[in-house]
């Protein structure tokens, strides 16, 4: 069987779609947040999330609870400025030893919005 041009033409052009998908349907997902997921460590004075891909501070944010679901002060969140994939959250008053919870949603430089909660402990 002979390939005409016009159907080398639709092969080249379904492969060029299918290796292109995965980068416009890419979302921001959180590689790396310290303090990390399940942990224990000492008070941190911020936390700092590292996305895949860029985000838009904006239209961000998290929200930190303790263990009887009280939210606990942050500042405002900042797109750090030599890496606009992450995210740091000044904590506005030391924590106290307990269990914290981070509940977190962004939007990506694409525009796609995800979110996602990781905990951590205070000793």
């Amino acid at each position: 069987m002979s390939l005409t041009s016009s159907r080398a033409a639709c092969a080249l052009a379904f492969l060029f779609s299918t290796a292109m998908t995965p980068a416009a349907m890419a979302h921001a997902h959180l590689q790396q947040q310290t303090p990390a997921a399940d942990s224990t460590v000492a008070a941190p004075q911020a936390l700092t999330l590292n996305f895949s891909e860029g985000i838009e501070p904006n239209f961000s944010g998290v929200v930190v609870t303790d263990a009887r679901q009280r939210a606990i002060k942050t500042g405002a969140a900042k797109r750090d400025e030599k890496d606009n994939a992450r995210l740091i959250v000044p904590l506005e008053q030391p924590l106290t030893a307990g269990d914290y919870r981070v509940d977190w949603h962004v939007v990506s430089v694409d525009g796609h919005k995800t979110k996602g909660s990781y905990r951590f402990s205070v000793k």
